[in-house]
């Protein structure tokens, strides 16, 4: 087996691809799965989406860019996921064509039973995804039952096997905690209130959650991937990840909600760094049986269109970042309750 550096590099950046959209939505997923929890009247639904409405489009960027990347980088293994997890991002797909409408429409009529339904659309929108992502994820850091072709054939079934579903669930409890860090920043007074009443026990939950995954991979057997990282590398990385929601948890309790905010932000970029490292050094695996995998060399395209990639990427990054850090920082204000009528919240 040989890999090269730009396929290397390649691997790492679309893993960090990944970190940055589960940084960066899944504080949008999270405040969408606690406004129900959070919010008692529709000003301060309209306020708990308003903290998000400059922000959620430009956070799904990362996801369509990490697929183009992985479409121009590495066609085999787009390929395979496509074919293997054909019904799982058809499923995500639909979740997100139904959340992107639900800001669009909510507020095109006013009466309750309409906002309901989109409120509701909005809620799974925001729940499927991480779910998803989760169980899948969750698949390829324990392995794929490959035949000798590298294709997984199992269906939809063959990935909802135990762990996979506690990653899912783990994942949907991290984002969930993600999102109520995020909305302590962007809010005061009762919202804010209430969501630290519920950020407390989701970070319980997501800190035994993480760390029940993290144990359950730790005892799955399989046998070692040709030319893989020691498994010490990804394993460290998915503890620290588990440390940091539960630093999240106690500095959330003591209202250091930015600390608290950069804990579970970190923590979602470990998770996924320690994702990348187990797969290493490829893209499909398969524990049980580690010719069957598909590596990083045989999925990857050919050295002029890495070059190509790389000069593109070292030129339109730095300018993305750019205007995306601009965003927030032009709505970095906390959003306040009005103090007469239900129309749109400002700033502070």
């Amino acid at each position: 087996m040989s890999f090269g550096v730009l396929d290397t590099t390649w691997f790492s950046l679309i893993g960090l691809l990944w970190a940055g959209y589960l940084f960066l939505e899944g504080f949008d997923f999270g405040v969408a799965l606690i406004t129900p929890l959070v919010s008692k009247d529709e000003i301060d639904r309209r306020m708990c989406l308003n903290s998000v409405g400059p922000f959620w489009d430009g956070n799904e960027v990362w996801l369509i860019v990490a697929g183009g990347a992985t479409f121009a980088a590495f066609p085999l293994w787009y390929a395979r996921l496509f074919s293997g997890f054909y019904l799982a991002l058809f499923l995500i797909l639909l979740a997100l064509i139904a959340r992107g409408v639900s800001f669009e429409f909510r507020n095109k009529d006013h009466r309750p039973a309409w906002r309901r339904t989109w409120d509701w659309a909005n809620f799974l929108g925001s729940l499927i995804p991480p779910a998803v992502w989760g169980v899948a994820f969750t698949n390829l850091v324990v392995g794929l039952p490959l035949d000798s072709g590298g294709v997984y054939r199992g269906g939809l079934a063959g990935l909802l096997h135990p762990i996979a579903v506690l990653g899912g669930a783990a994942t949907v409890a991290l984002v969930s905690f993600h999102g109520a860090n995020f909305l302590l920043l962007k809010t005061s007074s009762g919202l804010a209130h209430r969501t630290r009443s519920v950020a407390v026990p989701l970070g319980v939950a997501a800190t035994l959650l993480t760390g029940a995954v993290v144990l359950a991979v730790a005892l799955t057997r399989g046998k070692a991937l040709p030319e893989a990282l020691p498994g010490v590398v990804p394993l460290a990385m998915a503890v620290a990840g588990v440390a940091g929601v539960a630093a999240g948890t106690f500095l959330v309790a003591r209202a250091r909600d930015g600390a608290a905010f950069a804990a579970t932000g970190g923590s979602l970029l470990l998770t996924m760094g320690a994702v990348f490292a187990r797969m290493f050094p490829t893209v499909f695996p398969d524990f049980h049986h580690p010719a069957h995998s598909v590596t990083i060399a045989a999925a990857a395209s050919g050295h002029y269109t890495l070059v190509v990639m790389t000069i593109v990427a070292a030129i339109f990054t730095p300018l993305v970042l750019a205007y995306q850090g601009w965003t927030y920082w032009v709505f970095r204000r906390r959003l306040m309750r009005p103090t007469t009528g239900s129309g749109a919240t400002g700033s502070a």
